[in-house]
């Protein structure tokens, strides 16, 4: 059998995702977990079109593949540590979700909540998505129940539930989200309560208490630290003001 030479692609970006998410720290592994983050996907020129995006408002949910790209230059890895296992258990790349991978795409099932249009834009309006602010987008495909569920599928090593952390608010914390809210209209307190309960922190932090952490979500930073069974979120800070 002959052997076929490999051959090299390249894609042209669509869209960008618009997201809660400022930085890596903090997204959750899988989209729908955080349901209180809104994105959006701008649909670039010359892809900003209606024709491309007909009947599509008749899906719920989207796939929406996207280059990792923070971590391109960082090259691929053979093995890698998933997080659902610690840390302790190397994996290959191909059996987990890894961003290091040979090719650095990405792919994630998303909530279509919507579909805005005006100032010569053309926007989807997305629900629950596990991407950063920035994210290129290279292409999008409709989310199809009955071909892309699939009841009887393994989880190989992903099997185990996923458990929570318990979130509180310091007073202030809690007063300066609830003015957030009221000025923006957006749920803060839900978003932090939710991507906080996953444990965003790295497998070598899992086991320490009473340390600060920052994640950056909007426009602000959510100061939180750790303690023994419990995660509290001490102050949000507004860089910016």
């Amino acid at each position: 059998m002959k052997t076929e030479e490999p051959i090299n692609f390249q894609f042209q970006q669509l869209g960008i995702i618009h997201s809660c998410y400022r930085e890596k720290f903090g997204i959750p592994r899988q989209a729908g977990i955080v349901t209180a983050a809104e994105s959006e996907l701008e649909l670039l020129s010359p892809f900003h079109q209606e024709n491309l995006i007909r009947g599509l408002e008749g899906f719920s949910h989207i796939w929406v593949i996207f280059v990792f790209h923070k971590t391109m230059n960082e090259g691929w890895r053979a093995t890698v540590r998933p997080p659902r296992l610690n840390g302790r258990q190397r994996m290959g790349v191909f059996a987990t979700r890894s961003t290091h991978r040979p090719n650095s795409i990405g792919i994630s099932a998303i909530a279509l909540k919507g579909i805005r249009r005006g100032n010569s834009k053309l926007i989807l309006e997305l629900g629950g998505a596990d991407l950063l602010d920035g994210t290129p987008v290279i292409d999008i495909k409709p989310y199809l129940p009955y071909a892309d569920v699939i009841p009887d599928a393994l989880n190989g090593f992903a099997s185990q539930p996923i458990t929570t952390t318990n979130i509180f608010f310091s007073d202030h914390a809690e007063n300066i989200s609830k003015c957030y809210e009221k000025n923006t209209g957006r749920q803060l307190i839900t978003l932090i309560k939710q991507v906080l309960a996953q444990d965003p922190r790295p497998a070598y932090l899992r086991n320490t208490t009473n340390r600060r952490h920052h994640i950056a979500l909007w426009d602000i930073h959510v100061i939180w630290e750790s303690r023994e069974d419990f995660f509290l979120v001490i102050d949000i800070e507004h860089p910016n003001s």
